[in-house]
């Protein structure tokens, strides 16, 4: 038997925007909430991408809760397994994690205006009626599948880098590995040690740079432990160093380019160097940290094939100059559907207006959180907030912000918001016209930043401090505000 939940706020996605959402909903006396999500676990983008060697590329100590810092991890920059138990610590001891209900899709939500709710139909036949959504599906939750011709007749095992397949084991193997960004940097000097073949597929060459990744001792661990003023102090620094080195506005990024001049000396070959050496500036898609990716193609066992794919068969890769590489497994590291968001889902607003056609120029929203014609609806990690620094920093801003406007909100006696049309359009129109000025991100590189219609729709240009600074300041004059009628 199917049932309707009826709750005050409802929380899609259990990664580290939706365990956030939830502690502060607690803190604040906000009891009355649920969490869905989809998968088994809770941990988001980290119980999902369990490929091997996935790390993240934010230093550790700026990459957790700023209320909840972590003396234990293994190196400076954290590894998936270390950040997924800390996401799942950090739950169960905040008295979240029995909030979530896991194994639990969204298929489709519906403002009603009479109740002034969303009623939420799940994949398991039960609804949800509640007052606010707070979507926490952030920016990864999608996989893209390539459309290359003859993909789906391969005869043997393919998977995305963010599907592993743990029971397959690549040993002595002849393998594709299609696509060269994130994911790839990191697994491919990983498997390159196991397989007896790997080709590197890449259609546009990425900037990597080094990192200063020596794990820490025992006795910087329990230093950390017993000062945790360290901690802090770390996390500053490191706050400061990246807020001016990412300073996209700028422009100054010649330092980070000439960095990865030197990197790239490590490749033995001047020519698959060359191959590896970006044409286009830095910033203009995803920075990437490796010490080992480069120095990957002096193996033996390793080649970098820059050639386009033209189609694939049930046992091989083929390019466009008519060469065959007969492989036994392909491994797709082809990112994302980055700019979807909440409309990933189905989204259903204000006269009966469809999320995916409000956006069908591409994702627009207000400071990232709210678009106009869905009330009461906040997206974490939404469009245009995607920055250099720590995203678990930028969600604990975007929660702030939600918390102060539920604030206002209780203190007018109202129970509905919905960000003015105007407000919106001049923040974006504001933030796009910065956006065109940002001289990496108008070059042609191939990234994931931009949706349908050309314009980007992920990345937010300043520094986090800016970003911090303009919701602080905002308030409900930017909403339209007001109550659901007393029978409801």
């Amino acid at each position: 038997m199917s049932e309707t939940i009826r709750t005050e706020f409802t929380i899609i996605g259990a990664g580290a925007g939706g365990i956030c959402a939830g502690i502060r909903l607690s803190q604040t006396g906000r009891d009355d909430f649920v969490i869905i999500e989809k998968a088994g676990q809770v941990g988001g983008t980290w119980q999902r991408n369990t490929y091997p060697g996935a790390a993240c590329d934010i230093a550790s100590h700026i990459y957790c809760y700023s209320f909840a810092p972590n003396p234990d991890w293994s190196k400076p920059y954290g590894t998936q397994p270390e950040i997924q138990a800390y996401l799942e610590r950090v739950a169960r001891e905040y008295g979240v994690i029995d909030r979530v209900r896991l194994h639990t899709g969204v298929e489709r939500a519906t403002w009603n205006e009479d109740t002034g709710t969303w009623l939420l139909e799940l994949d398991s036949g039960d609804r949800i009626e509640t007052r606010f959504v707070i979507s926490a599906v952030g920016m990864f939750g999608e996989i893209a599948i390539p459309d290359i011709p003859g993909l789906a007749s391969f005869a043997g095992p393919m998977f995305h880098s963010a599907a592993w397949d743990h029971d397959h084991d690549l040993t002595g193997e002849r393998v594709a590995v299609i696509g060269s960004a994130a994911s790839a940097v990191q697994f491919v000097p990983e498997i390159a040690k196991v397989v007896e073949q790997l080709y590197v597929f890449q259609r546009t060459p990425n900037w990597v740079l080094p990192k200063d990744d020596v794990p820490y001792t025992e006795e910087q661990r329990e230093a950390f432990r017993e000062h945790p003023e360290l901690m802090a102090e770390r996390r500053q620094q490191l706050f400061e160093t990246i807020e001016v080195s990412l300073d996209y506005v700028s422009g100054r990024m010649s330092l980070a380019e000439s960095v990865g001049r030197q990197a790239l000396e490590v490749v033995e070959d001047p020519e698959v160097r060359r191959l590896l050496t970006p044409d286009h500036p830095f910033g203009c898609k995803r920075p990437l940290l490796s010490n080992d990716y480069l120095p990957t193609f002096n193996r033996e066992n390793v080649e970098l094939v820059v050639t386009p794919i033209d189609h694939i068969t049930t046992d091989a890769v083929v390019t466009t100059d008519g060469t065959t590489r007969p492989v036994d497994a392909i491994v797709l590291a082809t990112g994302f559907a980055t700019t979807k968001y909440a409309s990933a889902m189905e989204v259903t607003g204000r006269d009966g207006v469809a999320l995916a056609d409000a956006w069908s120029d591409g994702a627009v929203a207000y400071l990232g959180l709210t678009t106009s014609g869905f009330p009461n609806l906040f997206m974490l990690y939404g469009p245009n907030t995607n920055g250099g620094n720590s995203i678990i920093l930028m969600l604990e801003h975007q929660v702030e912000y939600c918390i102060r406007l539920l604030d206002a909100l209780d203190a007018e006696s109202a129970d509905r918001l919905d960000v003015k049309r105007e407000v919106m359009d001049r923040y974006n129109d504001d933030l796009q016209h910065t956006i065109d000025g940002v001289a990496v991100w108008q070059a042609s590189c191939n990234g994931y930043y931009r949706g349908p219609s050309g314009r980007i729709v992920t990345q937010w240009p300043y520094n986090f401090t800016e970003y911090r600074s303009r919701t602080e300041r905002d308030d409900l004059s930017s909403f339209d505000i007001g109550r659901a009628p007393a029978n409801h």
